[in-house]
């Protein structure tokens, strides 16, 4: 219990630059007192003890609001920062070393008993706000970008962001200097504000240029003739945004 505690610490300093100290993280982390209390709970849930670790499941809920069912497997250093708003299903399963911010939601898309939450693999970082609904599996060391919404299986060490979720990109190293991607992100992930623009600026030129290419066959339109005589060259489609 107390190595299990000693790995739990170790990892909010390694992942957390404003921790500071061993009592600060102790007191005031709550994604270190629900992982505690959840422990207390999976134990008395495999014990059969089941209303009771739904008990110990529900004060931790409401002291940290952080939601873990009891049933849930959990690997050694887990760490969930923030943790506001995280919920955590039955029949999820965690690997070691899994980082998980606040708003993060792992859980499931049947009513049917069986394996119905996700797996999240060694060293998977979830940002903030994303949902990985099903009975699906996160590769190790895959990233899942905030607020992203994750319905199928994410290969190892790959980039996941969007609605529905796809696949981004490759692992790439950050700017950090451990090397953690906080809220799994990327300095390649498209700003889809800054997509949308560049969209609607192409679309502008090209119009520009229509615009210019009617102006040239009014100018060589013949007053007595119907014939037109343009030199413009065909204008190109709109670009697909």
């Amino acid at each position: 219990m107390f190595e299990r505690l000693r790995q739990d610490i170790r990892a909010v300093f390694e992942r957390d630059p404003a921790a500071r100290t061993i009592v600060e993280v102790l007191l005031c982390y709550p994604g270190v007192h629900a992982l505690l209390l959840h422990r207390l709970a999976h134990g008395l849930w495999r014990y059969r003890a089941k209303l009771l670790a739904r008990l110990v499941s529900y004060l931790a809920r409401m002291l940290t609001g952080i939601e873990i069912h009891p049933g849930a497997l959990i690997g050694q250093g887990f760490f969930v920062d923030h943790g506001m708003g995280v919920v955590i299903g039955e029949t999820t399963e965690i690997g070691a070393n899994v980082t998980i911010y606040h708003g993060v939601t792992l859980g499931g898309t049947s009513w049917s008993k069986g394996k119905r939450h996700p797996t999240l693999e060694e060293g998977v970082i979830v940002g903030a706000g994303a949902k990985i609904l099903g009975p699906i599996t996160i590769g190790h060391h895959a990233r899942v970008g905030s607020n992203a919404v994750v319905v199928r299986d994410v290969p190892a060490n790959t980039t996941v962001v969007g609605i529905p979720g796809r696949v981004l990109m490759g692992r790439q190293v950050t700017d950090d200097s451990n090397g953690f991607p906080t809220y799994g992100q990327s300095d390649a992930m498209p700003d889809p504000v800054a997509k949308a623009v560049t969209c609607m600026l192409d679309r502008i030129h090209q119009m520009d240029r229509r615009i210019k290419q009617l102006e040239q066959i009014t100018g060589n339109s013949h007053p007595h003739s119907n014939t037109t005589f343009s030199t413009a060259e065909p204008a190109p489609p709109f670009p697909d945004c």
